[in-house]
């Protein structure tokens, strides 16, 4: 029989339906990093969606053959200890492309047309003092013929591309940073930086795209871009985003990750109270109906791997 944990079960606001097979399942709200390993003790398979799978953890879980990421992205496990050790991982594939797309076109239309400023700007009592009928107070820009670059064109990268062109805007896909040689219909990366008028980034955060953007980048962008990351907060140098934005080097940014989550409460991007900046709390990927798409494929994840058919493997 296998014995299964949920180590963060809060995480995901969604019916789970219990998988085809023998087993024993255990929920936990939410973990402590110091509470893992005893959590785990007689686990063979793991059900986390950010509680960190580490090499220390998997020492003192010789019973655990599985661990299933209820989400795409893997950088809390360390996939190399798994391997070591003959423990399969399996993540999450396809389920928010359509709800991030959603977001980010969100965040993107309320920079462009700059959204939160002209709230404010009503807010103060400007409109009603004007002596006309509206109020030109901030540069409004279209998305129909600006340029969007997309780096990082899997399943969301795909549906934002979609919806791009559908919007009337040209569409630039990112070549990987430093890469010798460029993929039919890709453009170079520095490229995409110098020309999109909207950035907007899909990758993992693995070693090789840590502060994939940075001050050098940031200095190769044009003034009137802006910069969109639901992806993950490490890509982004925040120090240097903060410089762009304050400085006027770039026209925006709207972010839904942070490199430390949750975040203290001195982080100083919650402190970044400008109109060109939008943040939210890591909710692009989780309308109901995206994790409940999650829910059904983790458990699918499960059966199949107790079937001896593992499917979604990482590393």
């Amino acid at each position: 029989m296998d014995h299964i944990v949920f180590l963060d079960r809060a995480s995901l606001v969604a019916e789970l339906r219990r998988p085809d097979c023998l087993h024993h399942w255990t929920d936990w709200p939410e973990t402590a990093a110091e509470q893992t390993a005893e959590r785990l003790a007689q686990a063979t398979i793991a059900v986390t969606n950010k509680v960190k799978i580490t090499r220390e953890v998997l020492v003192q879980t010789p019973k655990l053959k599985m661990v299933a990421v209820a989400a795409t992205g893997v950088d809390n496990v360390d996939l190399a200890a798994c391997r070591e050790r003959g423990v399969a991982v399996c993540n999450i594939r396809g389920y928010a492309e359509h709800t991030v797309p959603e977001h980010v076109f969100m965040l993107l239309l309320a920079l462009r047309r700059n959204l939160i400023a002209y709230r404010d700007n009503v807010q103060r009592g400007e409109w009603a003092q004007s002596n006309q009928f509206c109020l030109f107070a901030h540069d409004i820009r279209d998305l129909h013929s600006s340029t969007l670059g997309i780096v990082g064109h899997g399943s969301i990268g795909s549906g934002i591309e979609g919806l791009a062109r559908a919007f009337g805007m040209h569409v630039l896909l990112a070549e990987h940073k430093d890469a010798h040689s460029r993929r039919p219909g890709y453009t170079a990366f520095d490229d995409v930086l110098r020309r999109a008028d909207a950035i907007t980034l899909h990758t993992p955060l693995i070693d090789e795209t840590k502060n994939l953007i940075g001050p050098r980048e940031f200095g190769l962008m044009k003034r009137n871009a802006v910069l969109i990351n639901t992806a993950r907060g490490g890509l982004v140098d925040e120090t240097a985003l903060i410089e762009a934005l304050r400085t006027g080097r770039i026209a925006g940014a709207g972010f839904d990750v942070l490199s430390a989550e949750p975040p203290t409460t001195d982080h100083p991007l919650l402190k970044l109270n400008l109109p060109n900046f939008l943040l939210t709390p890591h909710v692009a990927w989780s309308s109901r109906e995206a994790m409940q798409r999650l829910a059904d494929q983790l458990i699918e994840n499960i059966e199949a791997f107790v079937s001896g058919a593992p499917r979604n493997l990482v590393g």
